[in-house]
């Protein structure tokens, strides 16, 4: 466990190479069973009688691209000069800012990382006059799923086909927090 004040700060040339120090592993442990009433989502929990860890691949993106970009932007978060938390995330079309990613590492999760850098991601949408948030999970992710609820995300959409040629991959869940 990593404690102490944590500080958030935008990507740089000099700490370019955190990039991916936040790629860490997560429990699966259940699944978001979605339902569609009318204009309305419900849902509900399924726990699994196993867990699994798993961890997605490195990212491997022109990150100079990030620096100094009105439309996107690339956020660290610091304890004890350790990078433990990022958000990635862009102006997307719909005019909401589009969580690309949020991690952080095991050892710093339940320590408010990740809520420091969702209040980043308000901020920079706000000074751009957008809608809100919006990000993407897999059905399977149940801690971010109730990571995100807590922060106030409303499932928004169900896509079965965009991940349909990953067999890790079941269901999309697309979450919204207006502004």
């Amino acid at each position: 466990m990593i404690e102490g004040k944590i500080n958030i700060v935008p990507l740089t040339i000099e700490n370019i190479e955190d990039v991916n120090a936040t790629n860490d592993y997560f429990t699966v442990f259940g699944r978001l069973i979605p339902t569609f009433n009318g204009r309305i989502w419900t849902h509900e929990e399924e726990l699994f009688n196993e867990t699994k860890e798993i961890k997605f691949p490195d990212d491997h993106l022109n990150w100079e691209e990030f620096l100094d970009n009105g439309d996107k932007t690339l956020f660290f978060a610091y304890m004890k000069g350790k990078c433990v938390g990022q958000i990635r995330m862009i102006k997307a079309r719909n005019r909401f800012c589009y969580i690309e990613n949020i991690a952080v590492i095991k050892q710093a999760r339940k320590q408010g990382v990740g809520t420091e850098l969702l209040k980043v991601a308000e901020k920079w949408a706000r000074e751009r006059n957008l809608a809100g948030l919006s990000l993407e999970t897999q059905n399977d992710n149940l801690g971010a799923i109730r990571f995100y609820i807590r922060h106030g995300f409303e499932l928004g959409g169900v896509d079965t086909h965009t991940h349909m040629k990953n067999p890790n991959i079941d269901i999309a869940l697309y979450w919204y927090k207006p502004l």
